[in-house]
Parts: structure tokens; C-alpha cells; sequence
């Protein structure tokens, strides 16, 4: 049989009202009574009722994440950062992976304010999903653009791609090119390709830019025989070309130089020797979450609408 709210007062020899008061943290209450309320609690296993809290209290203390993929090092480490951060302030996560797909993105939004979360941190983006222009919902992109009135958290794309290319030209590298993610995400990370694109033609460089595909790893080494340099815009990327380069007994770093984007710890741990500029994961979480805090806190509107945090350098054994 299930307990409920006045077994407990009963076993802890007070009012219902007592009992809904220690639970939801209102007035004052002796600590010899809160006690005795959650003695009680305990010896019955009682569990309060949640949604009928939260519905008292006008608070859900939910998160909504929803992230194109959990399997991506980069997302992982920085889902486990939001994960434990809204955890050390009383909240619960509810994570969604939304494959990079639109339906499945708008599906999982729809949920999120269905269940009445008190904020979404999203870092998956397909253009035209006008749910993240809805009023009054606190929202938070992480290197996505979600609205032009939601604040977004990033690491300094342009300056990582400027250190990256850079880096390779000052190694000597005379053909150098660039594999990015989708041209078409509204994220800061297309940033990364701009820098390397202005860097190469400031350097009298011509730049050769591959978006991410099918057997694209392979159709970069095939049409440019002669490359000596690889920025790749993510770590995973880089390691593909690593992989590619081997099977074709091109030496690295003497005949061809690669530098990675993200440095998450565990690429650190599986691909030690690899040079990449490193995002500050979870100084990008604790900031997004600040940002959510002070939308889910405040009545102000006026928030920053965006932040970049600085990069670091990396550098291994593949340059």
C-alpha cells in the first residue's frame, strides 16, 4: 500500500501541514520537529510526490539537455560536467540525444516543456525549429545558435583555428587542408574554417576546405597527394586521418603534420601523441549553467548573448 503524506504525520505525531512545510522548506520549523518528520519519512520509506511539489513551488528542478550525440568524446565529457554541476545545485538532468535529426530534436523540445523543465541547454541545432524563439523559456546554446536571443557559450573557435593553422605553416607545411563538420549548423565552430582560410591566403596559401562525409577521408588523401598539413576541426576527424595516413605508409609527422580540435580527456588518454587545441569543457558547462541560473532566477531579460572562452594549445607528437 502506498504512504502517504498524513501516514507520515501520523508516525511523526504532527499536522499535515507540518509535514508539507519540512518538505518544501517553508516557515519555521524546530529542528527537533524536522527531525522527527524525517525519522518518520524514512521508517515508512516514504517518497514525496515530485510533480505535486513542484507544482507548489512553481519549480520543477529539471534540466533539459538535448545534444546531437552522446558518443562524441566532446559531448560526453561536457554532458558529465552539466550533469554533475545541476546535481550539486539541487537539479536533475534529463538528457536528450537527438541524433542531428529535426524531428527527433523538436519531439524532445516539445517533451522538455511538456514535463515543465526550468531550463534547456541544447547544443543540437536544425534551422527553422521556432520552439527556441518561445517567450520566457530559459534557454542556453552551447556552440549553436539557437535564436538571436539566446545566449550561447563557446570556446574561441577563431583564434583556435588561427593558432592550428598557423602552427602548421610556421612547421613548414606548404599544402594544408581543412575538414570541418556541416557548413550548414548555425554553431561559432564554422569560425574555425574561416580562421584557417584567412590565415592560408595572408600566408599566400591556397586553402582546400572538405566538409565531413562518407569515405571523405579518403577522397582528401586521393586529390591531394601532395598535402603535408591537416587542421581537422575535431579530434575524432583527426584521428581518421591518422588511421588513413598509416594504411597508406605516409610517416607522421615527418611527411604529413595533424592538429585536432577539442582535447577531451579521453582522446588525451587513446590518442596521446596527438597535437590539438584544447576547449575548456567544463569552464564552458559552469558557464552555461550560470547563464540558465540567472534566466531561471532573475526577471531581467538583459543577459550576455554571447561568450567565448579562451583555448589552448596542445602539442603532440603529429606536428
Amino acid at each position: 500500500m502506498k504512504v502517504k503524506l498524513n501516514d507520515v504525520a501520523k508516525a511523526a505525531g504532527v499536522s499535515p501541514t507540518t509535514v508539507s512545510r519540512v518538505l518544501n522548506n517553508r516557515g519555521y520549523i524546530s529542528e527537533k520537529t524536522r527531525k522527527k518528520v524525517k525519522d518518520a519519512m524514512e521508517e515508512l520509506n516514504y517518497y514525496p510526490n515530485e510533480i505535486a511539489r513542484s507544482l507548489f513551488i512553481n519549480k520543477s528542478f529539471l534540466i533539459g539537455l538535448i545534444f546531437p550525440t552522446t558518443s562524441n568524446p566532446f559531448y560526453g565529457q561536457l554532458i558529465f560536467h552539466l550533469e554533475n554541476i545541476c546535481e550539486s545545485l539541487g537539479y536533475k538532468v534529463l538528457l536528450c540525444n537527438s541524433q542531428g535529426r529535426e524531428d527527433k530534436e523538436k519531439t524532445y523540445l516539445e517533451m522538455l516543456q511538456r514535463h515543465q523543465v526550468d531550463g534547456i541547454i541544447a547544443g543540437a541545432h536544425n534551422t527553422g525549429i521556432e520552439e527556441y524563439n518561445t517567450p520566457n523559456l530559459p534557454l542556453v546554446g552551447i556552440d549553436r545558435y539557437l535564436s538571436k536571443n539566446v545566449p550561447v557559450v563557446s570556446s574561441d573557435n577563431y583564434i583556435g583555428g588561427k593558432i592550428a593553422t598557423q602552427l602548421l605553416i610556421n612547421k613548414g607545411c606548404q599544402q594544408i587542408l581543412h575538414i570541418n563538420g556541416p557548413s550548414s549548423l548555425e554553431t561559432p565552430a564554422n569560425l574555425r574554417r574561416k580562421a584557417y582560410e584567412d590565415v592560408m591566403i595572408a600566408n599566400n596559401l591556397n586553402p582546400i576546405a572538405y566538409e565531413i562525409g562518407e569515405d571523405i577521408i579518403k577522397k582528401v588523401f586521393d586529390e591531394n597527394p601532395g598535402v603535408d598539413g591537416i587542421f581537422a576541426s575535431d579530434d575524432l576527424i583527426a584521428a581518421n586521418v591518422i588511421r588513413e595516413a598509416k594504411e597508406r605508409n605516409i610517416n607522421i609527422p615527418i611527411d604529413l603534420k595533424v592538429i585536432g580540435y577539442d582535447g577531451t580527456d579521453t582522446t588525451r588518454i587513446l590518442l596521446p601523441e596527438l597535437t590539438t587545441v584544447q576547449q575548456p569543457i567544463k569552464e564552458i558547462a559552469e558557464t552555461a549553467i550560470k547563464l540558465l541560473m540567472k534566466q531561471i532566477n532573475s526577471t531581467e531579460s538583459d543577459f550576455q548573448l554571447e561568450t567565448i572562452l579562451p583555448v589552448e594549445l596542445i602539442e603532440g607528437k603529429t606536428t
